[in-house]
This record gives structure tokens, C-alpha cells and sequence, in this order.
């Protein structure tokens, strides 16, 4: 169990937004925004020794940020949003552990297999990670692409996480109709992706207080990292960002 740093980038800028408030080209529902330098951020992150979070870029005109966070923290963050075949290795060479791909692997509402296997081809199954961001309907927690606004046929479940598993290092899973809002983490989901994932899987969405740390070790089995975002206090929030790395520190002391 890990906690996952974020930066998040829109128009160049290092936000947070809810999740469900993406719409395209309007300007989504924002709870944080600043002129801090996303490099800023990667830097302070390398600092902490908290490798393994990401950068998403949301929407165009994020790519010289992305880039520069990824250069002050060589190996250390992962990056997603828009990333194909044509420039994905411009990111890993940039100082990406890896990419993080979702639009482009479906195409109709399920995963186009012969776009997985060019990514796959291109970047290598070691330094792929799946985006598995998902809203809830009926039920199950299904694929949401295109800034999380389009519903996909695929299934976050067993079956689909052991399959994708063969193609990718790991798997990031926004609970999107929390991602942002601070109400709490989507407590079934942690669960089904601790039982479920046989990869390393991080979840973000919903985290509001350090004691969520605690939840999502125990109901993912210790499987699963949790990204917080909104709720710190370096996006504005008010869980102390310190003492999240205090609590990373105490899971790395030996027994």
C-alpha cells in the first residue's frame, strides 16, 4: 500500500477538478487552481521519495508542463491524457516510468485489441499503464472515456482486470462520480480492485481525511495505492500534506 502523488494540468496549469465536470471544451468545475509550476510540484514530490503518481493532462496546451514535471523527477511519475502511439515515446523519454492510456485502446465502446497490441508494441508491456476510470450504472463500474463522459461496455471486474493485466505494469481507476467532490472514497470499489487486480492498481476519488489511507489499506488488502488530490493542503484542502508522507514513512520502517 502506497500513496500516489497527483499533479493535474489544465490549460498549463496545475488544478483540481471534479471529476463529473468535464465537458469538453467548457471549463469544468474547479476546486483549486495555480500559478505553481507543475515542475514545482514533481520536484517537492522527489524530495519525499514518493515515486509512482501521476500527471494527467486535461485537454491540449498541457504538454510543456507535463514535460517539465517529468524531467524534475526522472523515473518518478507517470503520465496520461491523449497519449498514442505517435507520442508516447517523446513523454517516456522526457523521464516518464510510464504511460497511462485510455481513449485510444477503446474505440465503440470496447477495447480495440489491435490498438492495445500497437501500444503495447510501442512502448513496451513494462512501461503501459491502463486507465480504468469508471462510473457506476446499474450496478457495475464501467469504463468512462472522452473526459470521462462516455460510458464504455467494459466492465471494471475480474475478468477484464485479469485479462488486461497481460498487456500492461499496472492500472489507474478513477471513481469518477466522487473524483474531486471530497465525500468520501467508493468503498466497493477499493474492495472489488484489492480482490480482483493480479497488477499493481491505483485508485483516486472521493479521499477527504489521512484516515482514508487507513480504509483503502484495509479494504484493498494492502493491494491497492490511493492518490488524494483535492483534500490536501497543497491543492487547498485541509488534510496537512505532511503528514501524508509521515504516514508513507511509518509503512516503510521495517518491523
Amino acid at each position: 500500500m502506497r500513496f500516489r502523488p497527483c499533479i493535474d494540468l489544465r490549460g498549463g496549469r496545475v488544478v483540481q477538478i471534479v471529476g463529473g465536470s468535464l465537458h469538453g471544451a467548457a471549463a469544468p468545475e474547479t476546486n483549486f487552481e495555480t500559478d505553481r509550476a507543475a515542475a514545482d510540484y514533481a520536484r517537492m514530490y522527489m524530495a519525499d521519495n514518493l515515486p509512482g503518481g501521476h500527471v494527467i493532462m486535461l485537454g491540449p496546451g498541457n504538454e510543456s508542463a507535463a514535460l517539465s514535471a517529468l524531467s524534475a523527477f526522472p523515473g518518478g511519475l507517470r503520465v496520461g491524457g491523449g497519449i498514442r502511439p505517435e507520442n508516447a515515446r517523446r513523454f517516456l523519454n522526457a523521464g516518464a516510468s510510464h504511460v497511462i492510456v485510455t481513449s485510444y485502446v477503446f474505440r465503440d465502446g470496447r477495447v480495440d485489441t489491435d490498438r492495445l497490441d500497437r501500444m503495447v508494441r510501442i512502448v513496451g508491456r513494462d512501461r503501459l499503464v491502463l486507465d480504468l476510470s469508471c462510473r457506476r450504472r446499474g450496478g457495475a463500474y464501467l469504463v468512462v472515456t472522452e473526459l470521462w463522459q462516455r460510458f464504455t461496455g467494459v466492465e471494471v471486474d475480474g475478468p477484464t482486470l485479469n485479462w488486461l493485466s497481460d498487456f500492461c505494469d499496472g492500472f489507474l481507476v478513477h471513481g469518477v462520480d466522487v473524483e474531486g467532490k471530497q465525500t468520501g472514497i467508493e468503498d466497493s470499489l477499493v474492495e472489488l480492485l484489492g480482490a480482483e487486480s493480479p497488477i499493481d492498481v491505483t485508485y483516486a476519488g472521493g479521499a477527504r481525511r489521512l484516515e482514508d489511507l487507513d480504509r483503502v489499506e484495509t479494504l484493498g488488502r494492502g493491494r491497492v495505492g490511493l492518490t488524494i488530490g483535492s483534500a490536501l493542503d497543497i491543492f487547498g484542502g485541509d488534510v496537512p500534506y505532511a503528514d501524508v508522507v509521515a504516514w508513507q514513512r511509518r509503512r516503510e520502517r521495517p518491523a
